[in-house]
């Protein structure tokens, strides 16, 4: 592990800062950052603000060097996705009976996505190629990491640990015509972003992929915007950068430029595409059936 990262791998395996510390931290990095973070268009999620953004970064200052940051001291994209890593360890197992997942592309002529996964792999649909239009419809989609199918049980099954994840992921039994060439050859960047955005990974399998994706080369902070920090992953097949709006406090990815297809494929937004991912008791009214 290089010299750089020790601290901060250390002060991971201890419990989390005094409170005081985090509040002293916030306020200085809340007056530095105010007004700053840039404004946009398009899809714009209500509910979140600056405050929680800078909130956020401040406490990664604290929990990757043990004391306050200078309030001119930025985080970096890897801090960001460490502290996000300490808020997955930390957040409880969600409940619910539905795995509901929500895509909203950037150009207005396209309805939002959603779907809805029970935990046995019963899944509804809403708004995806095929589906009538308004209607939720019984789909046979499955969970796909590096083109094959996998199950709530395969997702509880792969390892906590940031380099066991990693050995894991690119041991994972895939289909060749159905993964990203990265993905053939065993680079762990695409899976590992796929586990963090809108699979249903449990909580200590999501730290370790953060932690594992913070060890990326190359990552970087991109600034604040409205529902996160966007950062930018170097992308493994050799394309433009990736780009990931993380939510530090939450540990989720709110919004992407791209996303994995079930058969291999990726796809790529000029915009931002907004996710939404959570657990819920609730399903719509099933309209019909996929012919």
């Amino acid at each position: 592990m290089d010299d750089d990262l020790t601290p901060i791998a250390t002060l991971l395996a201890r419990p989390e800062p005094p409170a005081e510390a985090i509040t002293r931290s916030r306020g200085r990095l809340q007056a530095r950052m105010r007004g700053r973070a840039p404004r946009r268009t398009g899809w714009l999620k209500p509910g979140f603000g600056l405050a929680t953004v800078a909130a956020a970064a401040a406490a990664v200052a604290v929990l990757a060097t043990g004391v306050t940051t200078p309030a001119d001291t930025p985080a970096t994209g890897r801090e960001i996705l460490l502290m996000a890593a300490v808020s997955a360890e930390h957040a409880p197992q969600d409940s619910g009976t539905y795995w509901h997942v929500t895509r909203k592309w950037p150009w207005p002529d396209i309805p939002p996505e959603e779907s809805w996964t029970t935990r046995d792999g019963r899944r509804w649909s809403k708004g995806e190629p095929g589906d009538p239009p308004g209607a939720v419809v019984p789909d046979s989609t499955s969970f796909m990491l590096k083109g094959a199918k996998v199950s709530f049980e395969d997702l509880e099954r792969l390892p906590a640990d940031p380099e066991a994840l990693k050995t894991r992921l690119a041991e994972l039994p895939g289909r060749d015509d159905d993964m990203a060439l990265s993905e053939q050859r065993g680079d762990p960047t695409r899976p590992l972003i796929t586990l963090i955005s809108e699979l249903p990974t449990p909580p200590e399998v999501r730290s370790a992929a953060f932690r594992a994706l913070a060890a990326t080369p190359g990552v970087r902070d991109a600034g604040a915007m409205e529902d996160g920090r966007k950062l930018l992953i170097p992308d493994p097949d050799g394309e433009k950068e990736i780009t990931l709006v993380v939510d530090p406090e939450t540990a989720r990815v709110t919004r992407t430029d791209q996303l994995m297809g079930d058969n291999g494929s990726v796809g790529w937004a000029e915009g931002l595409i907004s996710l939404t991912t959570g657990w819920t008791d609730e399903l719509p009214q099933v309209d019909g059936g996929r012919s």
